[in-house]
């Protein structure tokens, strides 16, 4: 099968890892941020076609997160649903079709967010690009896509209906990902069964596109094993992106900073694994930088 792997791909350097969703303002001092982290999860929309350096971050900011290259900076790319606070929810530029279109049903507790047709051309054609292309033009180094576990849903989930159409629509689109930037990080959280393991999209194997997979909750609030098993089998596949060992990260949610016994226990239970952890408050929060210290 053809392959997509740019010696550009890949993590030099897998840990420690952060993810922040919040704006530059709230991450505190960012040359802390810079000196502590290896690989930088951020939500870098713009928020404006008309205005790169708007939205939680400005390029100068994410030059100075990626420290020369020292570090990877990726930005978080809602892939499965759309949130409706997103610009390109119900303006986007000509030629493109607003994300509201593509809708298919709310996403249980998430009130403001709905999923998306991954089957349909039109949605494939606005998150490639248009709304990944505002990303890669701000610098980023990758996308971490989310919301995926669409594929994986069947036509009667009660949250987010799925179908055969969706399931390789979503295999497709991070195959057209891969293809319009051939050197960026692309990194699949959740979503990690058979499905994506073991799925194809256009004569590709689909984990060749990827540098690296992400699962959240594997060990906190509570242990899933299922998940971690899903991990072991991804690592043991031993897939090199850019001659390097595939990214594999656990982010898990103990509440708060003060829960340092808890972090404690999630990070050595991942890296026994060989994953690579990051612990936060929790999956809607992530408004706060944690230096655990260990």
């Amino acid at each position: 099968m053809q392959t997509h792997n740019s010696a550009k791909r890949g993590f030099p350097v897998a840990a420690p890892w952060v993810s922040y969703y919040g704006p530059a303002s709230g991450m505190g001092d960012l040359n802390k941020v810079t000196k502590t982290f290896r690989v930088i999860n951020i939500d870098a929309d713009p928020a404006s076609d008309t205005n790169p350096d708007g939205g939680n971050f400005t390029r100068a900011q994410l030059a100075l997160l990626k420290n020369g290259g020292r570090n990877r900076v990726i930005s978080y790319l809602n892939i499965g649903s759309s949130e409706k606070f997103r610009t390109y929810w119900d303006t986007v530029p000509t030629g493109f079709t607003p994300a509201k279109k593509f809708a298919i049903a709310p996403y249980s507790g998430y009130p403001d967010e709905q999923w998306m047709d991954l089957g349909n051309p039109g949605y494939q054609n606005l998150a490639v690009n248009h709304v990944a292309a505002r990303l890669a033009a701000k610098g980023v180094d990758g996308f971490y896509l989310d919301n995926m576990e669409l594929v994986e849903h069947a036509p009667n989930d009660k949250n987010g209906p799925g179908s055969p159409a969706r399931r390789q629509g979503g295999l497709d689109i991070v195959r057209k990902l891969r293809e319009k930037y051939p050197d960026l990080l692309i990194v699949l959280q959740n979503a990690t069964s058979d499905v994506t393991r073991l799925g194809t999209t256009g004569g590709v194997a689909f984990p060749s596109l990827l540098d690296g997979i992400a699962h959240e909750e594997v060990y906190a609030p509570r242990y899933d094993r299922e998940a971690e098993a899903q991990l072991e089998a991804w690592r043991d596949m031993k897939l090199a992106p850019g001659g390097h060992p595939l990214w594999i990260a656990t982010e898990d949610y103990v509440g708060s900073a003060s829960d340092t016994k808890r972090a404690r226990t999630v990070y050595a239970k991942s890296r026994a694994q060989g994953f690579s952890p990051y612990a936060s408050d929790a999956s809607a929060g992530q408004q706060k930088v944690f230096y655990w210290g260990f």
